[in-house]
This record gives structure tokens, sequence and C-alpha cells, in this order.
């Protein structure tokens, strides 16, 4: 009977030894596997944070840029500095036409621009109510912060 126990008793052993190995192969194997989700993880976010930053910066070139530049004509009729959180000069020209919906009006065609720079403000309030000629750039979308239209005064004559 103490042999078969002996017996009993090495085997238990060995098994207890192979589980151990097992264990701690699989354990191995886990720890290797969070260890690349983990680096997986980490390359996927610092990639979509950069991809994001490309896209930001893509977006505000593409928001930017000089869509088309010329010349509008007329009365300047308005010139204000207006917004809520982000303060903006903002002007209206009378360009003239005929307004078919409303007779009463007669001439009534009016362009609303924005005006990025301090001195051509000034040029414009000494102006205002006279006619004149507005070098123009337009740009694909305005932020809020740099005004309410996509027309941007570069220059002022007076006609």
């Amino acid at each position: 009977m103490d042999s078969l126990k002996k017996e009993f008793e090495e085997k238990k052993h060995e098994l207890e030894e192979g589980l151990a190995e097992k264990k701690e192969k699989l354990e191995k194997t886990i720890d290797s596997g969070v260890a690349k989700a983990k680096k997986f993880t980490k390359r996927l976010l610092w990639s979509i944070f950069g991809l994001a930053i490309l896209a930001i910066i893509g977006f505000f070139l593409w928001a930017n840029y000089t869509y088309s530049e010329g010349t509008r004509a007329g009365n300047l009729i308005k010139i204000s500095r207006k917004g809520y959180v982000f303060k903006t000069y903002e002007g209206q020209l009378k360009l003239g036409g005929i307004d078919l919906e409303n007779s009463d009006d007669g001439l009534s065609d009016t362009w609303s621009f924005s005006v990025r720079d301090k001195k051509v403000v000034e040029q414009l309030e000494k102006l205002q109510g006279q006619k004149v000629v507005l070098r123009y750039k337009e740009i694909n979308y305005a932020m809020p912060w740099q005004g309410d239209t996509e027309y941007y005064i570069c220059e002022v004559e007076k006609q």
C-alpha cells in the first residue's frame, strides 16, 4: 500500500510540475499578447492623433485659400464692429442694380464684406456714404474669428 501511495504522490507531483510549466507558458503568452495589444493600441492612437492634426491643418489651409480676387464698386453704406465673442469689422456696399421684387425701393443690390486690417477700416470710416472701389480676396470658408463673410477687403480707392 505504501508503494502505491508513493507512486500516486510521484504522479501527483509530476502532474503538478507539468501544470505549473504549462501555467507559466500560458502566463508568458498572455503577457506577450497584452504587451502587443498595448503597443498596437498606442500606435493606433498616435496615428489617429497625427491624422487628426494633419486633417485640421489641411482644413485650415483649404479654408484660407484665396478662391478669387477682384474689385467691386459702389456706395459704402455701412462699416461696423460686431460679434458676440469675436469682434470683427463688417461692412456693406450698395452696388446698384434693379430689385425686381421690390419696385418701390428702386436700386438696391448690396454686397457684404469683412475687414481684417485696422488701417483699411479707418479709410472706410472716412469714405462712408461715398462711391468707392474695394479690392477684395474671397476665401473658401471664414472661421468665426475672421468675420461673417468670405470676402476680405485689402484696399480702398475713392471713386
